[in-house]
């Protein structure tokens, strides 16, 4: 997709929609930052929009004929009541906008942008809602196809922070797409192995010297005690692995350890899953996927920071050979833990990718997972949870509130570790029936020692079941990646 910045006064802009905002005031809809529009057009506009019931809510978006324009159509996309508009919502105004013209190949944006937030914002927006998945259909791809054409109107067109801006934005974004479309692969053609040679893949074409792979199979998980991944994943035809993608620049100012819960297909092992909803377990690796581009991008944006993603890759099915609720099995660095329900698995790979991590003696580390329905009960769908050392989990929050994702810090109950004591091990990997959400974390907790952590719980958001909403697409969303590129970022500029 290509992005350009222009200057020029919007009605004689050549596309094949031309998208302006719309706010609600008193009832009405208000046009927003279209004063470059005649005062007789507008008001004939206004006047449409009105009859249409054009509203002006937030993620409402409605065609009108671009009478007077030089645009074959003109695009209402709503703001909410917002006549001074957040970036948050000018990310979404712009991305529910670039959604509903999928198909459409140009499309211009005259929404507020007068300044670099709001640029910023517009054209992340922008991007973020021009995507579509089109890999398994044949007869609507066409039509599904993302806009491939953006132009943004502004002042600070020839500005350099602005194309610097520009150019942040499309690696960010890229990266979110490449999540979402990890996160959207049939689980016949996303497995561990396969997932493996897809991020040597991306790490290939990302073109960057200091960014490398290893990968670990079966055989190599075994030798190097990483008992949690090998029994998780020792109930499937196809063997687990252990992927680790490391980013070191030169003069780094800060080493980040990040860990992705890989399960590219959750049945719940042995302790099965019901079959309704089974289908959205080919998103149980929403998690390592998230780690593995938002590394990518850290290596494209050239920052001064080190980073190391884990992604711990397995599949979990039942047969013979599956592990079995009481077994007990040895997690990298000798903890063990009993297996009291298969279908708790995410924590097992995760304590294994934790322990790696950790032994590298990073200044953080950050784990990311669509580890418990508990976190849907508590906070919905959109909205994820972090648990950890107080600062880091308001570090993820800080830099969650500024890339337009929703977390929300959660406690770690001390009490709540009593639920987690088992017979014969170590540990068991599940407790008390309520607080799961923070009976994870804690398990979590276990393998992280003094290292300063977070645990980011995406169950929810990383999959969108619902309806598409602003920049968000029904399935993969790539929730995660913004923040943790946020967060990097802002330990770079320490």
């Amino acid at each position: 997709m290509t992005v350009t910045l222009t200057s020029q006064n919007p009605a004689r802009l050549s596309a094949d929609a031309l998208v302006v905002a719309v706010a609600q005031q008193d009832g009405a809809p208000v046009l927003l930052g279209a004063d470059w529009l005649p005062e007789g057009l507008r008001a004939d506009l206004l006047r449409d929009a009105r009859t249409l019931a054009v509203t002006g809510a937030a993620d409402e978006v409605r065609r009108i004929p671009a009478t007077g324009l030089t645009a074959h159509v003109l695009v209402l996309t709503g703001v909410g009541e917002q006549p001074s508009p957040t970036a948050e919502t000018l990310r979404r105004a712009a991305g529910a906008a670039t959604r509903e013209l999928a198909g459409t190949a140009s499309v211009a944006l005259a929404l507020p942008a007068g300044d670099l937030e709001q640029v910023t914002a517009v054209v992340e927006g922008a991007l973020l809602g021009a995507y579509g998945y089109t890999r398994y259909r044949e007869q609507d791809a066409a039509t599904s196809a993302p806009v491939s054409g953006l132009t943004v109107v502004t002042p600070l067109a020839k500005d350099k922070a602005a194309a610097a801006a520009v150019a942040r934005a499309e690696v960010v974004t890229a990266a979110v797409h490449a999540t979402r479309d990890l996160v959207n692969t049939a689980p016949n053609d996303l497995y561990p192995a396969a997932f493996a040679d897809l991020a040597r893949a991306a790490v290939k074409d990302a073109g960057v010297r200091s960014l490398k792979i290893t990968v670990l199979d079966e055989k190599a998980l075994v030798a190097g005690g990483y008992g949690g991944i090998v029994g998780v994943g020792q109930g499937s035809s196809r063997p687990p692995r252990l992927v680790k993608v490391s980013y070191t620049p030169t003069r780094a100012r800060a080493k980040v350890a990040l860990v992705g819960k890989g399960i590219t297909f959750d049945s719940g092992g042995i302790s099965i899953k019901p079959a309704a909803g089974m289908e959205a377990m080919k998103s149980d690796m929403a998690g390592a996927a998230a780690v593995l581009h938002t590394v990518v991008a850290a290596a494209r944006l050239g920052l001064p920071v080190a980073v190391t993603g884990w992604l711990c890759l397995a599949e979990n099915m039942p047969s013979g050979t599956a592990q079995r609720p009481s077994d007990v099995v040895t997690i990298r660095g000798g903890k063990t833990v009993e297996v009291l329900n298969t279908d708790a698995e995410g924590r097992l790979v995760m304590a294994d990718g934790l322990v790696a991590a950790t032994e590298e003696k990073p200044d953080v580390v950050l784990d990311i997972a669509t580890l418990t329905g508990a976190q849907m009960v508590a906070l919905g769908y959109r909205v994820s949870a972090v648990m950890g050392a107080e600062d880091v989990r308001s570090e993820v929050v800080a830099a969650a509130e500024a890339s337009g994702e929703q977390f929300w810090p959660m406690p770690l109950p001390v009490e709540l570790r009593a639920g987690l004591k088992s017979k014969v091990a170590d540990l068991a990997n599940i407790g008390d029936r309520f607080g799961g959400m923070l009976t994870a974390g804690i398990f979590l907790q276990e393998f992280v020692g003094s290292t300063p952590w977070a645990h980011l719980d995406i169950a929810g958001p990383a999959f969108n079941e619902k309806a598409a909403h602003g920049y968000t697409p029904v399935g993969g969303t790539g929730v995660g990646v913004r923040t943790l590129l946020g967060l990097l970022e802002a330990r770079a500029a320490r």
